[in-house]
């Protein structure tokens, strides 16, 4: 294509790309697409909207530990052998040290788990999330 302005071998600017001919999104396109996400996801439960540091902990743990286990309130753990994070008992939750063995660096005695450091807000946020997802076990 010629473009007497531009040159013997321009190509036009395709809206939606990051005008490299790549095809893939912009920038600002997947920062949209992303808050998007993040806000459908987080407002898609009726009755039980997180709140901001809930939102950052499941985002969180949703990059870091979604690989093996169930983040959500629904959904099978893609490990066998990872519990889904709603089913933890409150003694592990309300444990005051799970704040900190995060920060330290949780491991457990599975070799398949890698070893994770959360900053102190960071912790804080997902011990937040984890503690709002939790089922409520049935009145017998």
């Amino acid at each position: 294509m010629t473009d007497p302005g531009l040159g013997q071998n321009t190509v036009p600017h395709r809206p939606g790309t990051n005008g490299c001919g790549s095809g893939r999104p912009s920038r600002p396109a997947m920062k949209i697409f992303c808050l998007v996400l993040l806000m459908t996801c987080g407002l898609s439960r009726a009755g039980h909207a997180l709140d901001t540091e809930q939102q950052r902990g499941k985002a969180l743990l949703e990059t870091m530990c979604g690989r093996c286990h169930a983040v959500s309130e629904t959904g099978r753990s893609p490990h066998a052998d990872a519990p889904p994070f709603r089913t933890f008992e409150d003694s592990k939750l309300y444990d005051n040290d799970l704040g900190q063995r995060l920060q330290d660096g949780l491991s457990t005695i599975h070799p398949d788990m890698p070893t994770f450091r959360f900053s102190r807000t960071d912790a804080e946020a997902a011990v937040n999330y984890l503690k709002s997802i939790q089922e409520r076990k049935k009145p017998k």
